[in-house]
């Protein structure tokens, strides 16, 4: 299936496979954006209600059931639940691990290049064959900046709610670095992949952001 997929992306763009990523990226985030926008509203709905729910948090804190019908009765007020978000989500683990794995498939990218750096190969092994001054090393370094810039604004988007936990906040902070670590260590495709579809995300939460506070 996922052999007959790349072939299939890499042919629609014209065989070039880099090309292939970008817009087969793209065109999943496009078909997942009815989705995101809803999660939107659901974290806003959330951010909305956060005073109201450490009020019945602090006045119920000894009454487990009693909290459970209040805070039920608060979202369905608002006309969702406390479990809204998570559909989106699931939904997109799908979508997610089918664009990972196309942008993985080394047998498929074997003799796909980014402007000379094989798509197949990780940055270790292009210094083996280039050396650490060359082109395709080059490459890998820029798409990795990029991948990084577009972490930081991903982190500077995060809102942690105050009665988060220390240690879990400086964790919230560091989780978009996470796709600076995995650039590093998976082929450029993936570097690629990552870099369009982590640009979309912080493009289409300061869209949906400007959007829902005007609304």
């Amino acid at each position: 299936m996922i052999d007959s997929l790349v072939t299939f992306v890499i042919s629609m763009s014209g065989g070039s496979a880099a090309l292939g990523i970008v817009l087969f990226t793209l065109a999943v985030r496009l078909l997942l954006l009815p989705l995101n926008v809803r999660q939107a509203r659901t974290m806003k709905i959330r951010e909305k209600l956060a005073p109201k729910l450490r009020e019945l948090q602090k006045r119920h804190a000894r009454n487990p059931e009693r909290l459970s019908r209040e805070l039920s009765a608060l979202y369905a007020k608002e006309g969702t639940s406390p479990f809204a978000g998570f559909l989106p989500m699931l939904v997109q683990l799908p979508f997610m691990w089918l664009m990972y794995n196309v942008a993985t498939h080394q047998t498929a990218l074997v003799g796909h290049q980014l402007f000379g750096a094989p798509l197949g190969q990780q940055v270790a092994g292009v210094i083996a064959n280039y050396g650490l001054v060359s082109g395709p090393v080059l490459v890998f370094v820029l798409v990795i900046a990029l991948v990084a810039a577009v972490a930081w604004l991903s982190a500077r988007q995060m809102k942690i709610a105050e009665e988060q936990p220390e240690l879990m906040k400086k964790i919230m902070r560091l989780l978009p670095y996470g796709s600076v670590v995995a650039a590093l260590v998976l082929p450029l495709a993936a570097g690629l992949y990552l870099l369009v579809s982590t640009a979309w995300a912080v493009t289409e939460r300061a869209a949906l952001n400007r959007r829902l506070q005007v609304a």
